[in-house]
């Protein structure tokens, strides 16, 4: 507990600069709030003040719902079994600790989560067995920050989502008192509570002064650090933590099922961001991507597009099931399927483990998030593409430490 209070009170001294800086040197957000289509509005509004991040969950409007025999009502999304089968993920009892870090209090998160859980039939996770807890960004039960039903939206979307991939996972949901640089607080007080993954499904767009951030929060070794890729395609460049060398850029994708061998078709979802950093330099595991002379992201994908989204449950600001999308739903994906295969800990930059392996990604070949040169920037291509990085999980062997 000592060293969990020196780590906080030490990231407060610092996140009292970082505010005052973010408040004069962040640009305004570029591009449209998603290029996803009518059907799907942004959980998150657009940042009413500079410095502020903002969450990348879409959600779907005017969703079915259907009842199968015995059970309970749930939208016609994408569920647990879906997932493990478009990605061919392995069931896990890893008890590893997958971190969530959002702004403000869900305060029917748990409760919701229970609901999702028990309808696919995956175990208990309540603070009563131990496999969930809820602090805020000092690390404590209470007081919460106030409640916010958008981002309530976000920390339902990425709890379910860890839930489904990796349902033996403990879950430690860290809940920011704002979405100002507060939310960097929260990530150091995941990190010192122990998790070793972390998942960040939002972002701001890129400026000067992450080049101080990065060695104060995203330098730990032995820590997984998940980032939400943005969800305004090539319009809107690359985003702020995800474009951090020091975190795994997660891209969106068009996820079907299809008669073909691998049962599902891929493409890149048109809202899927990325492109080549214009401050962080390039790290050595990305020495054959040749389209960026800097840092590029994304470096790998999931499913994103609310189109083919996910199945969600959200009583707080919501009515219940829905169906929700944008890259904020592949962070955590990504971030659960980092912790099957057992990454923290590796050698190496986790976000380099998939560039070093041979196997275990889906290249993403098709699909458009604009026009741009050269054409990898924009559209999904054999090897790297900025929409889809490598690809998407091929089960999960391109997601542990090489050998």
């Amino acid at each position: 507990m000592v060293n969990i209070v020196r780590t906080l009170t030490w990231t407060g001294v610092v996140l009292s600069t970082v505010v005052a800086a973010a408040a004069v040197a962040v640009p305004s957000w570029a591009g449209p709030a998603s290029p996803s289509g009518a059907d799907a509005v942004p959980s998150c509004a657009e940042p009413a003040a500079p410095g502020q991040f903002r969450c990348f969950a879409l959600k779907r409007t005017g969703v079915r719902h259907w009842k199968p025999s015995g059970r309970p009502a749930r939208p016609d999304g994408l569920g647990p079994a879906d997932l493990r089968s478009a990605y061919r993920l392995p069931f896990s009892r890893t008890n590893a600790t997958v971190a969530v870090v959002v702004a403000y209090d869900n305060p029917a998160a748990e409760a919701d989560l229970q609901v999702y859980r028990s309808t696919y039939g995956l175990p208990p996770c309540t603070t009563a067995n131990g496999c969930f807890r809820k602090v805020n960004q000092r690390g404590e039960a209470a007081p919460l920050p106030p409640p916010d039903p958008a981002w309530a939206g976000e920390s339902s979307l990425d709890l379910d989502m860890v839930s489904a991939v990796c349902p033996s996972c403990r879950i430690l949901l860290v809940e920011a008192d704002d979405a100002s640089p507060n939310l960097l607080a929260g990530v150091a007080t995941a990190v010192a509570l122990g998790a070793r993954y972390v998942s960040m499904s939002w972002g701001l767009p890129e400026q000067e002064l992450e080049l101080a951030l990065d060695p104060l929060f995203f330098q730990e070794s032995n820590v997984v650090f998940t980032a939400a890729s943005g969800d305004s395609g090539a319009a809107g460049g690359p985003v702020y933590p995800a474009s951090s060398a020091n975190v795994v850029a997660v891209g969106g994708t068009s996820l079907r099922r299809a008669w073909n061998w691998r049962g599902w078709s891929e493409s890149a979802w048109s809202g899927s961001g990325g492109g080549c950093s214009a401050y962080i330099a390039k790290p050595a595991f990305q020495r054959r991507v040749t389209a960026c002379t800097t840092r590029a992201t994304a470096d790998v994908a999931a499913v994103g597009d609310p189109s083919t989204g996910v199945a969600v449950y959200q009583t707080y600001g919501d009515s219940g099931w829905g169906i929700d999308g944008g890259t904020s739903a592949s962070a955590p994906i990504i971030a659960a399927v980092y912790a099957l295969a057992g990454a923290a800990g590796g050698p190496g930059a986790p976000a380099g483990y998939p560039y070093a392996a041979r196997h275990g990604l889906f290249d993403i070949t098709s699909g458009s998030t604009g026009t741009c040169t050269p054409s990898v920037l924009c559209t999904g291509s054999p090897g790297w593409d900025a929409p889809t990085g490598l690809g998407t999980p091929n089960g999960i062997s391109a997601f542990a430490p090489p050998r």
